[in-house]
């Protein structure tokens, strides 16, 4: 996972910054990787029990309790945004819609790095239903990487590596895209300043 982790963060345009981790369990291995250089760190997930563990993993990770599907914030708000892991739990119905939000959170050149299901795991180019993992029953979702693509570039995102990793004996498509920098007059938009903080509350 350290040679995922360097891939994406040697591409970053910042040193420090603020992530976005969507699916962030117990903070391992993701937001621990950014805070030990710095960075400040959000991550969601929808499990109370996994956010009780990151908050001691990973203290300094600021946590929501939430659906990545329903939580919001402010556009503009994240040099990098990660989902490890997470977005195929999500019906594939809603991938676009989540996509769109990605690039409306991002700073401009930012980028977001995502894990996604593919035949090479569920063995249809399509699938929307369960598969086996360690013995319990776990919802999967995803389109084809074509269709994910196109959803990508209509959005607006620059692709910039779709790798096959196999990593524990599984094999999944790990995903970086970019935001491109946006041409603004000089004061002409104030929602591109860069935010001090997080507009979510996070959870207690």
């Amino acid at each position: 996972m350290t040679e995922v982790f360097n891939s994406f963060y040697t591409r970053l345009e910042v040193e420090k910054g603020r992530l976005l981790d969507l699916g962030c369990g117990a903070g391992e291995p993701f937001p621990r990787f950014f805070i030990d250089r710095g960075w400040r760190v959000t991550g969601v997930d929808f499990s109370e029990r996994m956010l009780g563990l990151a908050s001691k993993y990973v203290p300094k990770m600021q946590t929501i309790h939430a659906d990545m599907r329903e939580v919001q914030f402010e556009p503009n708000q994240f040099e990098a945004i990660t989902a490890i892991y997470s977005l195929f739990h999500v019906p594939s119905n809603d991938h676009a819609a989540l996509f769109d939000k990605f690039y409306q959170w991002l700073w401009p050149k930012g980028k977001a790095l995502f894990t996604y299901a593919t035949k090479e795991y569920t063995g249809s180019n399509q699938f929307d239903g369960y598969k086996k993992f360690m013995e319990r029953e776990l919802y999967y979702s995803h389109n084809s990487p074509d269709k994910l693509y196109a959803d990508l570039e209509r959005i607006g995102f620059n692709i910039e590596s779709t790798d096959y990793r196999n990593i524990g004996n599984e094999i999944f498509l790990w995903v970086t895209v970019s935001k491109p920098m946006i041409e603004v007059a000089q004061g002409a938009n104030k929602s591109l300043q860069r935010p001090s903080k997080t507009q979510n509350n996070p959870c207690q």
